[in-house]
C-alpha cells in the first residue's frame, strides 16, 4: 500500500482526491489534510484564503512552518510517504516556491513538492514545449504561473484565456453537468493547435470526475491542479500507476529497469 499526503489551503476541492483515489484503484491512499495559511486580501466567508476565481497575489495563502509543523503529525500518523503543498506556489517565484518545499520537507521529514512542480514536472513528462494555460486567476497571478512554467520546465505559452466568474461551477461540490460545461467551456478557450496539451491551474477547481470527457473533446492531454498534485506525490514515492480516468498522465508507460550484473 502506497500512502500519500497532501496539505490544501481555504477552500480546496479536497473531495477531489476522493475521487482520484478511487480512480487509482487499489493499493494507493491519499490523506488530504487542510492547512490554514495566512494571508493578506480576500479571505473567504470562514475567513479562510481563498483559491481559484477569487485569489489574488495579495491574497495567496502562504503556511508557515510553525502551521505546518502542527498539521504534519497527522500525515505521518497515516504513514504518508510523501508530502505535496495543493496551493499556487508559483505566486512566491521560483525561488520562493522551492524554499516553501523544503520548509514542508523539513516540517515533515518526508520527500515533499507542491501543486506547482507537479505542472513542471508533468509537461515534461508529456514532453509538451507548447502549452495552453486555461485560468481562473487575474492577469497577475496568471502571469507569474506561465513565468514560474518558463523558468522550471522551459515551457512556451501559446494561449493564455480564461473567465473566472464562468467557472465558478466547477469549485461547487457535486458540480455535475454544470461543472463540466464550465470546464468545456473553460479549456476550448484556451485551446490552439499548435498547443500540445492545455493546463489548468486552480486547485479550487473540481476536476477528477470530468478529465476523461475534456481530454476526448479536445483531443490533447488536459492537466489540472489536484490531478498533476496526485501525480506529484506519486512521482515522489517512485510509484506509476495506471489510471486512464484521471488523464494521459496517468497513463505513461512506467520506465523499464535493466538490471546489472
Amino acid at each position: 500500500m502506497t500512502s500519500l499526503g497532501f496539505l490544501y489551503p481555504g477552500r480546496t476541492a479536497a473531495d477531489d482526491y476522493v475521487r482520484a483515489e478511487q480512480l487509482l484503484g487499489g493499493g494507493v491512499r491519499l490523506h488530504a489534510v487542510r492547512a490554514d495559511a495566512t494571508a493578506t486580501g480576500a479571505t473567504g466567508a470562514d475567513g479562510s484564503p481563498l483559491d481559484g476565481p477569487d485569489l489574488t497575489v495579495d491574497a495567496v495563502p502562504v503556511p508557515s512552518e510553525e502551521r505546518l509543523a502542527a498539521v504534519v503529525e497527522e500525515l505521518r500518523l497515516s504513514g504518508a510517504e510523501t508530502v505535496v503543498w495543493a496551493g499556487p506556489g508559483f505566486a512566491l517565484g521560483a525561488a520562493g516556491a522551492h524554499e516553501q518545499v523544503r520548509a514542508l520537507a523539513r516540517a515533515a521529514g518526508l520527500p515533499a513538492s507542491s501543486t506547482s512542480f507537479g505542472f513542471a514536472h508533468a509537461v515534461r513528462e508529456l514532453g509538451a514545449r507548447r502549452v495552453a494555460v486555461a485560468t481562473v486567476y487575474g492577469a497577475d497571478l496568471t502571469e507569474r504561473f506561465t513565468r514560474f512554467l518558463a523558468e522550471e520546465a522551459g515551457t512556451e505559452i501559446v494561449s493564455v484565456a480564461g473567465d473566472p466568474d464562468a467557472a465558478r461551477p466547477a469549485t461547487d461540490p457535486g458540480g455535475g453537468p454544470e461543472g463540466l460545461a464550465a470546464l468545456r467551456a473553460l479549456v476550448r478557450a484556451a485551446d490552439r493547435p499548435d498547443a500540445a496539451a492545455v493546463l489548468v491551474p486552480g486547485t479550487a477547481l473540481r476536476t477528477a470526475a470530468h478529465l476523461t470527457d475534456l481530454e476526448a473533446d479536445l483531443g490533447k492531454p488536459v492537466l489540472t491542479a489536484n490531478q498533476v498534485t496526485v501525480w506529484e506525490a506519486l512521482r515522489l514515492a517512485d510509484r506509476r500507476v495506471n489510471a486512464p480516468g484521471l488523464g494521459a498522465l496517468f497513463t505513461r508507460e512506467p520506465l523499464v529497469q535493466v538490471p546489472t550484473d
